[in-house]
């Protein structure tokens, strides 16, 4: 969705909004990438970080009363945050994004769930008393105007809307699938079935959750504080929103599609090492489903200060289909279907497929690696292999099952 659709009404005719970004997941389907860093911290195509598609998202929508409730190893996150988005908002405005790490107030603990972080964080909405609170995680990869879901919302007097897509029914087993009546009215809500409902008219496709939820602030809070006192794992997928709708409650669906042909929009759950590389070898298609270059819906994010990247002439110096970010330097390798983040080096006849390689890594002369993932400020020895022999990768790195290797920062090579 690259820019709102026409007549999308402002902002502040829907009345006082408020965001709370989910921001503290410690992400263990993608170790080692989260070993030194949080789930939303993740480098994400090459110049981006995870977290910036929801804060542009929110910026691009008007929504610049921002909350991020982190925890598990934020401090990067933190800083990215303050050097990229952050820098865009006006505290004189009443805008910013102000994080909320775990209060302990209501007993001696982190954040439990989902449900628990924003209990713990009540007193914001009594002191900031907003008429809606626009809920979402920050470890999502999609662009959306929350401007038509909120004003679908008001139309539906609803006290929830759950924002939704399509996808094929096997991709369901792994999120929440929801049903629907005629009117949007969610029917039916189940967190990672064995056996999704599919759509009436799309037999192969299933409604999933997005983790995108527009709240009416003191249903909100209601669930919430209801929840704390259950036996519950304090998650809103798994424990609030299904309970919701075995009471009849006011929950509506909001399908999230293209405006300009109704088909599903493009939203990825970052969730295994698998979908983070199959997410950034959609960036490098010939028409990727997600459009960085999108200039009426910019993606803000923090930025060093790199030189332009840089092509050097070789016996080998081929690069095609590929990301490059500032800094980066080719010389005289191959770089074919792969994302370079800022500072980059390839050495000489080095070749880098399939493979996405974080900040700062320096590739050998000679160096081979395939279908990898390549944590920062790694060193490459010369003719060193990776990708090429996957019983050899698993002794020294992380593999996964579809046979991505994953370089951890700080890794030896021997």
């Amino acid at each position: 969705m690259g820019h709102p659709a026409r007549g999308t009404p402002d902002v502040a005719a829907f009345g006082r909004c408020l965001v709370m970004v989910m921001a503290g997941g410690e992400g263990q389907r993608l170790y080692p990438l989260t070993k030194r860093r949080a789930k939303p911290a993740v480098r994400f195509g090459g110049a981006y970080r995870i977290i910036d598609f929801t804060l542009s998202n929110c910026i691009n929508s008007g929504l610049r009363r921002i909350y991020l409730l982190a925890q598990y190893a934020s401090t990067s996150l933190l800083n990215h945050v303050r050097r990229g988005c952050g820098r865009l908002l006006s505290e004189e405005l009443g805008e910013a994004v102000e994080v909320l790490p775990p209060q302990r107030m209501a007993g001696n603990r982190w954040y439990a769930g989902t449900a628990d972080a924003v209990f713990q964080n009540l007193y914001v909405l009594q002191e900031e008393r907003p008429d809606l609170v626009v809920l979402l995680s920050g470890d999502h990869a999609y662009k959306m105007d929350y401007r038509p879901m909120i004003a679908y919302h008001l139309s539906k007097k609803a006290a929830l809307t759950v924002a939704t897509v399509a996808v094929p029914k096997e991709e369901g087993r792994n999120l929440g699938v929801l049903t629907t009546d005629g009117e949007g009215h969610v029917i039916s809500f189940e967190e990672k079935p064995a056996e999704p409902q599919t759509l009436a008219d799309r037999p192969q496709e299933c409604l999933v959750n997005m983790g995108v939820y527009v709240w009416d602030t003191r249903m909100l809070a209601q669930e919430v504080a209801r929840d704390a006192t259950q036996d519950s794992s304090h998650d809103f997928g798994k424990d609030i929103i299904p309970a919701m709708v075995r009471r009849g409650e006011a929950v509506y669906a909001y399908e999230f599609v293209e405006p300009e042909t109704g088909k599903p929009a493009y939203w990825r759950d970052i969730g295994t090492i698998e979908s983070y590389w199959e997410s950034h070898m959609d960036l490098v298609a010939v028409t990727p489903g997600l459009d960085l270059y999108d200039e009426t819906w910019p993606l803000y994010t923090a930025r060093g200060h790199y030189p332009p990247a840089k092509t050097v002439l070789g016996r080998h110096a081929v690069v095609s289909d590929s990301l490059l970010c500032e800094g980066c330097v080719v010389s005289g390798g191959l770089v074919e279907r792969s994302i370079l983040s800022p500072g980059v080096r390839v050495g000489e006849g080095a070749e880098v497929v399939e493979s996405i390689v974080f900040d700062d890594v320096d590739i050998g002369p000679g160096a081979r690696i395939y279908r990898a993932i390549i944590d920062e400020k790694l060193r490459i020895p010369q003719g060193y292999t990776i990708g090429h022999d996957r019983a050899r990768d698993a002794k020294r790195f992380v593999t996964g099952p579809s046979g991505i290797t994953v370089v951890p920062a700080g890794a030896v090579f021997e």
